[in-house]
């Protein structure tokens, strides 16, 4: 079983994510699983207060290291008195670019995934030495990392095997390979005079292959040539 955990202050983001499709198949299926904690529950005072403002002065707020510190330790606490161990991810804009690659990667670690999804303007620094790796989404900003987070389960999940009906269908998409997916078609062959390409129309799947493989790389080489 992938075992993965999320940290948030917003778990009910996640209720309909988790309730549909493939991903609520897996869970059934026991081969995925995904706890929610709030680390509000570690906040300070009487409101459980998760943030502040910043030393030396500018907008926004930040999230305090105790609510985050003290969940982490908890929850790796009680990971290891179940024999289990944890690698934890900071989802933030700091963080590496999420790739195929690392979805990979993760997809083969034995360890819980715990990812600790921020809010407001950001982690109080000495959050980052908590955590084994930073991911982040993409050179963009989101309000909080929760629909990151859910990227990254989703692009996980669906390597592991038994995830999808078909499993080639993961070895052939966009990325696996280095490479943009090759365009697809399906009936009708023609509509209002645009035309389904005769190489996939006949029959020969050696032309076939020898078609897609060189469309995936002109895609690649017009849309991302920094794959090739």
């Amino acid at each position: 079983m992938l075992r993965f955990e999320v940290l948030t202050l917003f778990p009910e983001i996640f209720s309909s994510f988790l309730d549909e499709s493939l991903i609520k198949r897996a869970i059934e299926k026991g081969l995925l699983s995904v706890s929610l904690v709030n680390f509000r529950k570690h906040g300070l005072g009487k409101h459980l207060q998760v943030d502040d403002s910043p030393y030396g002065g500018g907008p926004g707020m930040i999230l305090r290291i105790e609510p985050v510190a003290l969940t982490l330790e908890e929850q790796k606490n009680f990971h290891q008195s179940q024999g289990r161990e944890t690698h934890t991810i900071l989802v933030s804009p700091q963080g590496q670019p999420f790739t195929q690659k690392k979805a990979k990667e993760l997809s083969q670690n034995n360890s819980v995934l715990t990812l600790v999804c921020g809010r407001y303007e950001g982690f109080d620094e000495r959050i980052r030495s908590l955590v084994d790796e930073e991911i982040s989404g993409g050179d963009f900003v989101c309000m909080g990392g929760e629909v990151i987070t859910m990227a990254i389960i989703e692009s996980v999940s669906r390597l592991l095997p038994g995830f999808l009906g078909n499993q080639e269908s993961s070895e052939q998409e966009s990325f696996s390979q280095s490479l943009l997916e090759y365009p697809q078609y399906t009936r009708p062959a023609s509509y209002a005079g645009m035309d389904v390409p005769e190489e996939l129309l006949s029959g020969n799947h050696k032309k076939i292959a020898q078609w897609r493989q060189q469309q995936a790389f002109s895609r690649t080489k017009k849309r991302r040539p920094d794959l090739i």
